[in-house]
């Protein structure tokens, strides 16, 4: 199978133009209503996406294969046993393998880097289906909630950790204009790397150690787990500096009518209480449904149907 033209690779947030960007969650949107109207949108015939996991999935697995038949074509799932990333060949050899095979191809990794050399080498579309250094498509399911739930002129507060999530949050917030503030304990903030980016590509948000400061105000208060795969041995050092520093989403943080979010799965009774993800606060489901409709967003608009 040749391939021609030069890929389009969404590894990070702020990979998508502006243009593409609005086209990405505008299709997300339509489709989303599409798939509520019983309207079929297989845009995307006969077309086969490779989903390439080191990391276990819920949210991203189900979303991309359920989204790639929704749009008429077909997702393989290959998990580490199947491909053995860097052991059982080259990345190299395995990026220009599989893109004689598939049409796009959605990579689940640890390493940030693995993922650059794959699409690399690679001579279809590659998503990041997350890093440790970044989560995107994550990012475009929780703008599309904002979006639909308040409007990008609504204030945000992302409490807790500055982690991948937060990342790629604060990439596109500044993408779209949102006013967005982070409040992470010390040493735990986003890094200067990413406030520089932000603020090259629209407003970098602004950023505290204070949670009760961040969230006074908000529309919308987001939070995730404060320990992320991989950093089990961390664990107790992290969960003491978050707890003194009291950065439980919990009802005493919130002002009166304030939205919550969270990418799950949830650790409820640690980053956020059982009370709040069950109320009607929460907008976490909503985030995970998004994940399904701005994955067929993105797919299409990577793979030339919108």
């Amino acid at each position: 199978m040749g391939r021609s033209a030069v890929p389009r690779h969404f590894l990070a947030i702020d990979d998508l133009s502006a243009a593409e960007f609005e086209a990405v969650l505008d299709g997300a949107a339509a489709f989303e209503r599409q798939l509520e109207g019983g309207e079929r949108h297989a845009v995307l015939p006969e077309r086969t996406l490779g989903m390439v996991f080191e990391k276990p999935s819920t949210r991203t697995r189900v979303s991309f294969e359920t989204g790639m038949t929704q749009l008429g074509g077909h997702a393989i799932f290959l998990g580490p046993d199947d491909v053995g990333l860097g052991e059982r060949e080259p990345l190299r050899d395995t990026a220009r393998t599989l893109s004689r095979y598939v049409d796009c191809i959605v990579a689940r990794l640890f390493d940030h880097a693995a993922l650059d050399e794959l699409a690399a080498h690679a001579s279809v579309p590659v998503i990041n289906g997350l890093t440790d250094d970044a989560h995107p498509c994550q990012a475009l399911a929780d703008l599309l909630t904002i979006r639909e739930h308040a409007g990008f002129d609504a204030s945000v507060a992302w409490i807790g950790d500055g982690n991948n999530v937060a990342r790629s949050f604060a990439l596109g917030a500044a993408r779209v204009g949102l006013d967005c503030t982070v409040a992470t304990p010390p040493g735990y903030g986003l890094g200067g790397d990413v406030l520089e980016r932000a603020g090259e590509i629209g407003t970098a948000p602004a950023t505290t150690d204070d949670p009760r400061a961040a969230a006074a105000g908000a529309d919308v208060v987001y939070t995730d787990v404060w320990v992320s795969m991989g950093e089990e041995d961390d664990r107790e050092r992290k969960r003491a500096a978050f707890e003194a520093g009291g950065f439980q989403v919990n009802e005493a943080l919130l002002d009166p009518g304030t939205a919550v979010m969270h990418c799950l799965p949830a650790r409820r009774g640690g980053e956020i209480t059982d009370e709040i993800l069950e109320s009607e606060r929460s907008l976490a489901f909503e985030q995970a449904e998004n994940r399904l409709h701005t994955g067929k967003g993105l797919l299409a608009v990577l793979l030339g149907a919108l």
